[in-house]
């Protein structure tokens, strides 16, 4: 089956190890890959399309727009380029998509799927670039386009490099090329730059070669420890890429050094596998809603518990603090509970009226006035996290982040010690030392989130 509406394009260079042939449409995710007995047995089905001919129909979509965006500029539109296409990829396990009867093939129950997002496309024209094209809702589903599904779990690496690699190596020989494609009557030119940030921290992890998140090795920007990130919550720099996390992977597999593990380890930063996709070093948006929030929900048990006055406490106590916040917040804010954290609850979760409903439980006078102006800061700074471009949408809040995470920091390491002594939870690390960085280098979290493909899993 071939792409609607069929466009021919040509590379220069041609694509190493890869057809010239440009009438192709979905294609088994298994082609390729040895069947032999001795090799990893793939109990998987999977289907995909060609990186670059999904990249072409893509942008044959977005003709008008670019046409239409180069006469809002006063460009020609028979300008031929280079064009300058930036992409936003995503990877996210699906857990459970099992057929609930019938007798289908046995694989698993799990799903894995690949997609990308055209970002925005400038041209360059003299000596600058104009952006013609910007993805206005790049969360939406609608531009998030799927590239390849597998039957998988994503924890599966085995399976989940055998079935990427192939899109990966097409990513990989299409970053030196040149696209050319006729648009609106004349060839034009097209150069791809791809940024993999639409992953949350698991699949990170996995694809760059991380320990798991339960790891002392608490983020996968800066190489901080838990104990160093929770002395020091604010000041850290992104210091973490794909090409360090290659040459780690070298320094950990030979140990040319003959150091113990130990020494080892913390000479490669908790990197103990070989990485295989390149990921931008960035804080998934969805996720860290999802993270915080679940914190919040910890936080909210122990203060019901009173936990900062006698911090010996058994399981059976928590899961009666856990009750009774259930309770109040489905008779007052009308949240049902549920088994796992999700965006949905997260973003009814933190609201200032959530914290005046769980004050009602507490008694401390002083205990309310943390908890809500902890609350406060945390929804000071979500915005500057989640919109897509926070310096035009919340500019004051922009220029306040430093200061409220630095107040947040304070709060977590003086009235909620109890918890934060010696510790903190990988995305309150991240919210707190990353976030203005980030927005300096990309001028937005939100817009690079994974968002899109999470809804487009559905």
């Amino acid at each position: 089956a071939l792409l609607p509406g069929y466009h021919p394009f040509e590379w220069k260079p041609p694509l190493k190890n890869v057809s010239t042939n440009t009438e192709v449409g979905i294609i088994d995710g298994l082609s390729g890959l040895p069947h032999s007995v001795d090799d990893y047995p793939v109990d998987t089905i999977a289907k995909r399309f060609r990186y670059d001919a999904a990249l072409v129909s893509a942008l044959m979509d977005l003709e008008e727009d670019i046409l239409e965006g180069m006469k809002a500029q006063d460009l020609d539109d028979y300008l031929n380029g280079p064009f300058t296409v930036v992409v936003k990829e995503s990877c996210d396990g699906m857990g459970d998509v099992s057929e609930k009867h019938g007798s289908g093939p046995a694989v698993p129950e799990k799903a894995v799927r690949f997609s990308f997002t055209l970002m925005n496309i400038s041209i360059a024209h003299g000596n600058e670039n104009i952006r013609i094209f910007e993805e206005v809702k790049p969360n939406s589903e609608l531009c998030c386009k799927p590239l390849c599904l597998m039957l998988a779990d994503e924890s599966d690496h085995e399976t989940l490099t055998a079935i990427l690699s192939p899109v990966i190596a097409e990513r990989e020989t299409m970053k030196s090329s040149i696209l050319l494609l006729e648009m609106g009557g004349i060839l034009r030119t097209f150069k791809f730059i791809f940024r993999g940030t639409g992953y949350d921290e698991k699949l990170v992890r996995e694809v760059e070669g991380l320990e798991a998140s339960g790891s002392t090795y608490i983020c996968t920007l800066c190489d901080a420890t838990r104990l160093e990130a929770s002395q020091n919550l604010v000041l850290h720099s992104i210091t973490r890429n794909h090409a360090e996390n290659l040459e780690r992977y070298e320094v950990w597999r030979s140990n040319p050094y003959n150091e113990s593990v130990d020494e080892l380890r913390d000479r490669v930063k908790g990197v103990s596998a070989k990485p295989f996709i390149e990921t931008v070093p960035s804080i998934d948006a969805l996720h860290c809603d999802i993270g915080n929030a679940a914190e919040f929900y910890k936080i909210f048990q122990f203060e019901i518990g009173e936990v900062y006055k006698n911090p010996d406490i058994s399981k059976e106590e928590r899961k009666r603090w856990q009750s009774t916040l259930d309770k109040h917040l489905r008779k007052k804010m009308n949240l049902k509970p549920i088994m796992r954290m999700n965006g949905n609850f997260a973003r009814k979760l933190m609201t200032k009226e959530t914290v005046e409903a769980v004050c009602e439980l507490i008694k401390c006078e002083e205990r309310h006035e943390a908890l809500r102006e902890l609350m406060d800061l945390y929804l000071k700074m979500k915005p500057v996290w989640r919109s897509s471009c926070p310096a035009k949408e919340c500019p004051e809040l922009l220029c306040q982040y430093s200061f409220n995470s630095q107040r947040f920091a304070e709060l977590l390491s003086t009235k909620f010690k109890y918890r934060y002594e010696g510790k903190i939870t990988n995305y309150f690390h991240k919210t707190l030392a990353h976030v203005p960085e980030i927005i300096e280098r990309d001028g937005s979290i939100g817009a690079w989130a994974s968002e899109g493909n999470e809804s487009g899993n559905k």
